[in-house]
């Protein structure tokens, strides 16, 4: 049973959800020839203070480029 964790900036429209998830599923589905109700997939956000490029916090980039 795959389980599939993404992770990365927060997604607050659902259906963006809903297609992301779908989307990996049938790739998933596709590639393991294994049923849909066999793959779990869990949706991790992070906040850009939590989550640093190059030694600088996300955040700070951001401020920074403003």
């Amino acid at each position: 049973m795959p389980n599939i964790t993404i992770e990365g900036p927060k997604l607050a429209d659902v259906e963006a959800k809903r297609e992301l998830v779908k989307e990996i599923t049938d790739s998933v589905e596709k590639a393991y020839k294994i049923p849909r109700d066999h793959i779990i997939i869990a949706i991790k956000s992070l906040d850009p203070e939590n989550v640093s490029v190059a030694g600088t916090l996300i955040a700070d980039r951001r401020r920074a480029q403003k």
